[in-house]
């Protein structure tokens, strides 16, 4: 069975950042195949990742809650037959892994009955992967709405600021209120500066608040200028060098969770 890992946090935390290398990680170390989701709105992973985006698994209900409104043909297929047709037709596919891309959410004309039948075609592509890796917007509104997996690790990344550890502990209590089952919830806190010495640290501030909002620290990822170079350029972020401190920050955080 695929193992399932969310990232999340709040915009600008660099959580895309994170979950391309996480994507990078499991490509490298031939951990199995990987399909990436992007449930986040703004639809920019396939950018951190390198690769084009034609459609949206958004783009697909709208044009079928038209079709259907109009009374057009679905090519004489069913609904259920044709959403796993265009699920299949809107996936990228890289030699490495897979992607897909959910965009918006539905709008005032919600056709409930497809995102049920979206929910259901995805679920099922993803049990031909070994790990599904979905980049959450901050609301995690694709979890909420369920359509997207049950999820096994949720990574949630924050800046070294007050407002960002808040906001992800209210997405860790937030999953409480959903039907979506985590396995397990811990949290990132990304381009943290250096002490003197070199060490990273965070101020007592900061921890205390992690632990007020009861969430548990796997690792900090330092402020690196390389990822602000290729974000500048607009280079893929899969691509950084081995030697990019985020990089090697990430991997070692992959590498000390267990059962990953």
């Amino acid at each position: 069975m695929a193992k399932t890992i969310a990232v999340a946090g709040k915009g600008g935390t660099g959580k895309t950042t994170v979950t391309a290398l996480l994507i990078k990680y499991l490509v490298e170390n031939r951990s199995g195949a990987v399909l990436a989701i992007d449930a986040d709105p703004s639809t920019n992973l396939n950018l951190t990742l390198g690769v084009p985006l034609y459609e949206t698994v958004g783009d697909i209900r709208e044009e079928t809650l038209q079709a259907v409104q109009s009374g057009s043909s679905l090519g004489g297929m069913s609904k259920p037959d044709y959403l796993d047709l265009r699920i299949q037709q809107s996936l990228v596919e890289e030699r490495d892994f897979d992607l897909l891309a959910m965009g918006r959410p539905e709008g005032p004309g919600c056709y409930c009955a497809a995102n049920n039948m979206l929910r259901i075609s995805i679920d099922r592509l993803s049990k031909s992967y070994d790990y599904v890796v979905i980049d959450n917007e901050a609301g995690l509104e694709h979890l909420s709405r369920r359509t997207t997996r049950d999820v096994d690790l949720l990574l949630t990344v924050s800046d070294p600021t007050m407002r960002g550890i808040i906001a992800a502990g209210r997405a860790a209590r937030l999953i409480g209120e959903l039907k979506t089952r985590v396995g397990d919830i811990q949290l990132i806190v990304n381009r943290v500066r250096g002490d003197g010495s070199g060490e990273l640290k965070l101020t007592p501030e900061l921890e205390q608040a992690i632990a007020e909002n009861g969430l548990k620290l796997v690792g900090l990822i330092p402020e690196d200028r390389t990822v602000g170079e290729y974000d500048a350029k607009g280079l893929p972020l899969i691509e950084l060098p081995p030697e990019s401190p985020a990089r090697q920050a990430v991997e070692e955080i992959i590498r000390s969770l267990d059962g990953l």
